[in-house]
């Protein structure tokens, strides 16, 4: 597995590489945002390691930049720990945030969870009746006509679209859309729900279980 570690400071990144390639992953190390796009446009990675303090861009700015074209996962290892940062990266689209400092094994177990979601992801267009979920390109069609969704709209549409008919109960969707240890309001899920459904155009796409939470329509609905 390829990993991409956007990191300025050396004193971090150099153990680090070391680190991972110890742990069995091929790693390319890019010191600021031009190295970073570089890299990108060079050989997709697996997963990119995102810091946010670079010295030419903002590495929030990145992260959106990269979201828009790419499904990679991106992993948020930075030294900005309040609560409107997480809460920024994640909805910029980020994988999962990692606060500096932090225990070189959870980051391994961070990066391998993001890995193992995105494998067992394994049909990167599925069509559900009028619905087409692109993740290659991170676009989504109802009746052939483009629907423009943000990151975290797209990253929730596509998690129900795995399992059509399956009901995913409201903390799974927040743990795999947000972040296993999300500590926002759990309405900001009812939000984009709500955007989601008006944004599609169909709002009997995704139904509600009460109680429980969400799933796709079943077949018959999608028709």
């Amino acid at each position: 597995m390829r990993l991409l570690l956007v990191e300025d400071d050396l004193t971090i990144a150099s153990p680090l590489v070391r680190g991972l390639e110890r742990e069995g992953f091929s790693v390319e190390h890019a010191e600021c945002g031009a190295d970073a796009r570089r890299a990108l446009d060079a050989a997709a990675p697996d997963v990119v390691l995102l810091d946010l303090g670079l010295p030419d861009v903002d590495g929030f700015e990145l992260c959106r930049e990269l979201r828009a074209v790419s499904g990679v996962p991106i992993i948020v290892v930075t030294a900005r720990g309040e609560e409107v940062d997480r809460v920024v990266g994640l909805e910029l689209g980020a994988d999962d945030y990692v606060v500096k400092p932090f225990g070189f094994r959870e980051l391994v177990a961070r990066v391998r969870a993001v890995l193992r979601r995105g494998a067992a992801r394994t049909d990167p267009t599925p069509t559900l009746g009028p619905l087409v979920v692109d993740r290659r390109t991170r676009r989504a069609f109802v009746d052939d006509r483009l629907v423009t969704l943000t990151p975290k709209e797209f990253d929730l549409l596509a998690l129900l679209a795995d399992d059509p008919g399956a009901v995913y109960g409201r903390q799974r969707i927040l743990d795999e859309v947000w972040d296993p240890h999300w500590y926002g309001p759990t309405k900001t899920l009812d939000v984009h729900i709500a955007s989601l459904r008006r944004k599609l155009g169909r709002p009997e796409l995704i139904e509600t279980v009460r109680g429980v939470g969400y799933r796709l329509g079943v077949a018959e609905a999608l028709v």
